[in-house]
């Protein structure tokens, strides 16, 4: 069994981390501010907002991808943008199954986050306000470091669901090896050539990965909440 994890090719999963590591920071980037605003305002437009964001945990990948593939070809006016001026195809390479992972996985960045600043002490927001910070210094140095479970939840789940993503990624990337076949499409290949000892071998892979992440959270946040009570 070793000798044969040792001949395992991890391409697939190396390819996987790299998509899922990618996506994270951007989503970070992205999400840190819009979750701000949505855990802030009081604008009649907020249920819009959040049913938007949320939207791709009940959209069917399928759909949601068709519709990413129609819109990033080649015959579409962004994926002609991209063509024209940086010589960059949107679909059916990295950067198209990025794209794809970071509107799929949005959710998963920006609720977490979210619910972390809404759980804030407004007194701790408004003292660091008026002590003549920035809303962006407050963000950054007063909001973030008060919410780590929630921010440590975003960051893993978001990776996590980046790495097991396959029917997004495959209607965007197809199977490139080296890339776009990622881990969760070798299990696919593996399954319809009839490969089950393949097929078995990395789904547990996925499966012990998916694992140690979820209780990596829960010691975390169980942590947390003792050092918060003590």
């Amino acid at each position: 069994m070793i000798d044969y994890l040792l001949n395992v090719d991890y391409a697939p999963f190396l390819l996987s981390f790299k998509l899922a590591f990618i996506t994270t920071l951007i989503l970070f980037v992205l999400c840190m501010p819009l979750a701000w605003y949505l855990s802030q305002t009081k604008s009649k437009f907020k249920p819009f907002l959040e049913s938007l964001c949320t939207m791709p945990l009940v959209v069917p990948p399928t759909v949601l991808g068709f519709y990413l593939l129609w819109g990033l070809s080649h015959n579409s006016p962004i994926g002609q943008f991209f063509n024209d001026y940086f010589g960059i195809k949107l679909v059916f390479n990295f950067y198209g199954i990025i794209i794809a992972s970071c509107i799929y996985s949005l959710p998963f960045m920006v609720q977490p986050l979210q619910s972390g600043f809404e759980s804030l002490n407004k007194n701790m927001l408004e003292a660091s306000l008026l002590s003549g910070k920035s809303k962006f210094t407050t963000v950054l140095r007063v909001a973030l470091p008060n919410i780590k479970p929630s921010l440590l939840t975003a960051l893993i789940i978001t990776f996590a669901h980046t790495v097991g993503e396959f029917g997004v990624v495959l209607m965007i990337g197809g199977s490139i090896p080296n890339e776009t076949r990622v881990a969760a499409i070798a299990i696919y290949e593996f399954v319809e050539v009839l490969d089950y000892k393949n097929a078995h071998i990395y789904s547990l892979i996925m499966i012990v990965m998916s694992f140690m992440t979820l209780l990596a959270v829960y010691i975390f946040n169980g942590k947390q909440k003792k050092d918060r009570v003590l």
